[in-house]
């Protein structure tokens, strides 16, 4: 989206005049995503639920001669600049320039003429709280490197391509989801996303019309291993699809769980693979109920989701699951961690009015736990 408003495109706007002197040619826009379920589905090739949020992040950039690029960034205050040399393979550029010059590399890998460019990012994304804010920035600085290059590139094959930057130049092992999500979603609606083929359905979530909210709880805990964690939990589940002989766990259907449980031979795999099944149809359950406006009902769906990731795939912490049980003992209708685990956030669906109730009683939990 271009020429975005509102306070963080202003700061964007001032800050690349600040910083270069001149005015902007435009601003770009993404925004961060809350997974309302779907866990570790997306990279076993399933199914997932993201909708969009109303923070983002903004790049107001312009066209610089020559094959270099120069970003400026809010949150740091410093600038950083790469040249043609820095982005022939990944890791020369690294910290957060490493997204920047990731979504570079991976539009001139697949033979576009990206325009030298100055940019300046701000954002109201919350860091490290799994709400996807490194997928907004790859998204922002893609639509704003297309739009001044004039390069052609489909909606639907940008996020493969952002995803691209994050997996091979930045190194992160990421699924299709937060790049789909910060790209295609719509308002009003979830993102209904099968991470196979990358068909998306924008599925109706208005929950205003049903008095209801999804209350977001940053967990504040420190993600706890999460990248060595996160790669461990990939194996398993590649490893129990090897030895179920599938593609992707995504093709043992709910019907054939017991079946296939019982051909593994390891406890832990077991344990992945359960969650991985069941959460696909988790995924599937909520889309129907959604479809039949029959948003109140998908409460338990989120609930079972989160106890498959506490004990199945073993991705919360204490501080999350504390959250939780919060939130469903102040009438919470579902709660669930969302995101990669080991921290994050916990989202709640509650009745509209009772956001402050269900806050204080979080907020309550944690101090009893001794939880900041």
């Amino acid at each position: 989206m271009t020429h975005p408003s509102g306070a963080v495109a202003e700061r964007a706007a001032a800050g690349f005049s600040a910083q270069f002197g001149a005015e902007a040619a435009g601003r770009w826009a993404a925004p961060g995503r809350v997974n309302l379920i779907g866990e570790h589905t997306d990279y076993n090739e399933g199914f997932v639920l993201p909708f969009a949020l109303p923070m983002r992040t903004v790049v107001a950039a312009d066209r610089q001669d020559g094959e270099h690029w120069t970003a400026w960034s809010e949150l740091s205050g410093e600038a950083i600049t790469f040249g043609a040399d820095d982005v022939a393979e990944p890791g020369r550029v690294t910290g957060w320039g490493a997204y920047v010059a990731g979504v570079v590399w991976a539009l001139r890998e697949a033979g576009h003429p990206v325009p030298g460019a100055r940019l300046a990012i701000a954002s109201d994304v919350p860091l490290g709280a799994g709400l996807s804010s490194s997928a907004a920035l790859e998204s922002a600085v893609l639509a704003a490197l297309l739009d001044l290059g004039e390069l052609e590139l489909a909606p639907e094959l940008q996020p493969r391509l952002a995803q691209r930057a994050e997996n091979v130049y930045v190194g992160a092992p990421t699924g299709i989801m937060d790049q789909s999500a910060a790209i295609r979603c719509r308002a009003g609606h979830a993102l209904f996303l099968d991470c196979r083929d990358e068909s998306v359905e924008h599925i109706p979530f208005d929950l205003d019309a049903d008095g209801l909210a999804v209350l977001v709880i940053d967990s504040r805990a420190p993600h706890r291993h999460a990248d060595g964690e996160y790669a461990a939990r990939r194996r398993s589940c590649e490893a129990g699809a090897s030895a179920l002989g599938v593609t992707a766990l995504r093709d043992v259907g709910i019907d054939q769980l017991d079946a296939a449980l019982a051909r593994l031979d390891d406890e832990e795999t077991r344990r992945r693979v359960r969650h991985v099944v069941t959460e696909d149809q988790r995924v599937l359950d909520t889309v129907a109920l959604l479809r039949a406006a029959r948003v109140r009902d998908i409460g338990p769906l989120l609930t079972a989701s989160h106890v498959s990731m506490r004990d199945d795939f073993e991705i919360t912490v204490p501080e999350i699951d504390t959250a939780v049980e919060a939130a469903l003992a102040a009438g919470a209708l579902g709660a669930r961690m969302t995101g990669g685990g080991f921290g994050g956030c916990v989202l709640a669906l509650i009745e509209a009015d009772r956001a402050d109730a269900v806050a204080a009683a979080v907020t309550d939990a944690y101090a009893q736990r001794g939880f900041t």
